[in-house]
């Protein structure tokens, strides 16, 4: 079972360690595979790692992407932008804390670094951001039914 706590951090549900270990590796290999074809612009790739009806909920956007559509539309915007300023996003998740539900999702929590190269210039950390998933079981693995994320910046 999973409770929030008083600082907002959910608690340990209970799931052998067994399992866990290779359900955590899933996790792990899931975002690798989604956030390189996010910054490779593969977006109809990408959209197929949420549900159909998902919602897509970042601060860089005036308001949440519903569904595949909308996400494909998102990524074609960002291939856009790049092609207009030759600056370089690339997106990096770490410190991924994954959380079974009873209901068989998984609640995710992660740090979401976005670093920008510019044409010609060095590399920076650009946005420092957390990002909070619920991802279901898919028979083509799992997907994202919500993304939600905040920014360090804008809190």
């Amino acid at each position: 079972m999973s409770t929030r706590t008083e600082s907002g951090i959910r608690a340990e549900s209970a799931l052998p360690a067994a399992e866990f270990g290779p359900l955590y590796a899933q996790v792990q290999q899931f975002y690798a595979r989604q956030m390189q074809l996010f910054d490779s612009f593969e977006a109809e790739g990408w959209a197929a790692t949420f549900t159909a009806d998902a919602v897509f909920d970042v601060p860089t956007l005036p308001e949440p992407v519903r569904g595949r559509a909308g996400l494909v539309a998102n990524v074609r915007r960002n291939r856009q932008a790049e092609e207009a300023t030759g600056d370089r996003l690339r997106h990096w998740i770490g410190m991924l804390d994954v959380r079974p539900a009873p209901d068989g999702t998984l609640r995710t929590r992660a740090y979401a670094q976005v670093h920008l190269t510019p044409r010609g210039g060095e590399p920076r950390l650009y946005r420092m951001c957390v990002m909070e998933d619920t991802l279901v079981r898919a028979d083509s693995g799992w997907q994202v039914s919500r993304r939600l994320v905040t920014r360090d910046d804008l809190r």
